[in-house]
This record gives structure tokens, sequence and C-alpha cells, in this order.
């Protein structure tokens, strides 16, 4: 391997199916969703379909935001001492800054606020990215990062993120991104967080999950241009993943992706790995978690880290080398090679 794997030591989640990892894990494993009639309407004035997280109180705006990634955080620290998790930095993934309805406005002040609602202060070199889908894969690069040249021994990835707010909705209907009474050719918009807990691979007496390779790149035949679509972007991400992780396509076994809805993202997906793939394969499954969670933004590329380490720790995933990418409707494009490390290696 030409760089240092990461190693997933833990994991949290707070979706609309479930307010843990196991449950939403075991939700996406059963297919089963909680979409739901929201309390917007479309142009046509008919409601909305959504998946809202299922909080017993009714938390609102940043509040809301700030009690899924403190459960999703505390979830994935559960059992660590606080002076580890001072001594942890906090990688935290949000909206992209320019989003219509973007909930939070000061990213430093929310990731304040964060830390009060835990009760304890993050590691210095804590920081807020917030680059949307590819966040999780920009997160992964620069916890890397830190633990190879600043000294930690572990780092905590964060996302939260929420579609279901009228000025963000009433943007994505508007470039026809939502599914909606009148377009049946977009996403059921959703909300959620999630945390990974990562540390260098080194060997352990469990089963581990390992990122050997990230590669970014951009499309410029994104979903807002006029341009054919070659999936050039991608390819290359994909590309660069596969060398950063020092293999080739052959190990592949199955693919997870962030496709939400509406026919671009898939036809992206599916032209990007026929120009990667060179292996006679009976078959390659596509898991697309959205199908059961909705459009969660930020959150997703670690939703899907999730999902794909409890496959693996619970023996129903298609293989051990898994291809995983993301995309933003900006052009911007990730990919992460995965393996399941067996116990004892």
């Amino acid at each position: 391997m030409t760089t240092k794997p990461l190693s997933i030591r833990r994991t949290g989640l707070v979706t609309g199916v479930g307010l843990d990892a196991p449950s939403t894990c075991a939700a996406i494993r059963g297919a089963i969703d909680n979409f739901q009639e929201t309390r917007f309407r479309d142009q046509a004035g008919e409601w909305l379909m959504g998946c809202e997280v299922p909080f017993t109180e009714p938390f609102r705006g940043e509040r809301r935001l700030l009690k899924m990634a403190a459960r999703a955080v505390q979830e994935c620290l559960d059992g660590m001492d606080r002076a580890s998790c001072e001594a942890t930095p906090l990688l935290l993934c949000l909206a992209e800054s320019k989003r219509a309805g973007r909930i939070v406005l000061d990213d430093a002040r929310f990731f304040s606020a964060l830390e009060q609602e835990l009760g304890f202060r993050f590691h210095a070199q804590s920081m807020v990215i917030s680059n949307g889908h590819v966040s999780a894969a920009v997160a992964l690069h620069h916890a890397r990062h830190l633990i190879e040249t600043a000294g930690v021994t572990k780092v905590l990835v964060a996302a939260c993120d929420c579609l279901l707010v009228g000025a963000t909705l009433a943007d994505c209907e508007r470039r026809d991104r939502l599914l909606t009474s009148q377009n049946s050719d977009g996403f059921i918009p959703g909300e959620g967080a999630a945390a990974l807990l990562v540390e260098p691979l080194r060997w352990q007496p469990d089963g581990q999950l390992a990122c050997h390779g990230l590669g970014f790149a951009v499309e410029k035949a994104h979903i807002d241009s006029e341009e054919p679509l070659r999936a050039d972007g991608l390819t290359a991400a994909i590309k660069q993943a596969l060398g950063d992780a020092g293999c080739g396509e052959s190990i592949l076994e199955f693919k997870i992706i962030d496709a939400s809805g509406g026919q671009y993202a898939f036809k992206e997906a599916a032209l990007a790995f026929s120009r990667v793939d060179r292996t006679k394969r009976t078959e390659f499954d596509v898991w697309h978690p959205a199908d059961c969670i909705g459009e969660v933004g930020a959150s997703i590329g670690l939703v899907m880290i999730a999902v794909l380490k409890t496959a693996c720790e619970k023996a129903y995933s298609k293989g051990t080398n898994a291809l995983l990418h993301l995309g933003n409707e900006d052009g911007r494009r990730a990919s992460m090679i995965f393996s399941w490390h067996s116990a004892g290696a």
C-alpha cells in the first residue's frame, strides 16, 4: 500500500429509520424506510414526502442539528473517558456554505455549541469541513494527515445535515431535483447525523474495516451543466483512489453510492465504473442507503461507511473489498476504497 490505511473503529448514526447505528443499519438492510408526508407542499399544493428523525421533542432549526450531531457523537465515543475525548480532533462535516436554506449560519459558532452540548472541548486541530456529500472523503484525507503528522492516535469524523427546510426545498424544486407530484425524477428529502472514530490500521483481535484509498476530481459535465455526461470526474476519482490504495479494480466486489433519486447519479455511476472495470464479473451489487433515509446531504458519506462496517461485521456484505463514491451538484467527486480485515489481521 502506498499510504497508511485508516481503521474505522466505531460508528454512530441518527437517521429517519433509527436513533443509533444498529437500528439504522438493520432498517437499511431490511429496506425499511420512514417516508411520510411533511409539513411542506410542492408548487402544485400537494404534500411533500420526507424522512424525519423521530425525536420525541419538537426540536427545530440549528437546535435540531445539534441534538442529532451530539447523539451520533456520543454513541461513537461511548465508554471513552473525558481526557481521551479532549485529545481527539473532531472533523465536523456540514452542508456547502452557499446551499439555499442552509441552517448553520456560522460554522465556528455551531462547532462551539456542539462542544457545549457534549460538555467538553475537542483537540485544537479540530475543524469544520463544509463540502456537502464529498465531506466524508475530505475528512478522512485530513484524518490521515493528522494521524501521520500531528501525533494524534485517533480522529473523530462527524456530520449532520437537514434538507427539510422550506428555502432548500423550494430551491431544489425550482431546479427539478425534488420528488414532487409534478416530478418523478427527484429525491425525497431527509435529515440525519453520523460519526466515525478512526485510528491507524494495526493488529486487532476483532475484525476491522479499513480505508485504503482516497481519490478526488471535478466533473465538468455536472448536473447543472449543458455538457454531455462522460463521467470523466468520477472516473478520475476512482482511478486515483485505486492508485492511492495500491491495487487494481479487480479486487472490488461491490459498491455503495450516494445516489438519492434522479437518473443522473445512477447513469454517472454506471458509466464511470464501466470505464474502469476490466474484469469479467457475474455480479456487482450497488447499494444506495438513501433509498431508506432520503437525501441527507453531508451525512450520507459517513452513513455509507457505517452501513458497510455493519454489513462486514454481520457477514452479509457482498465481499471484503468495496468501492464507495460521492458527488456534489457543483461537480466535486470523491472515491474511497475499503477492505474488511478479519479477526486478528
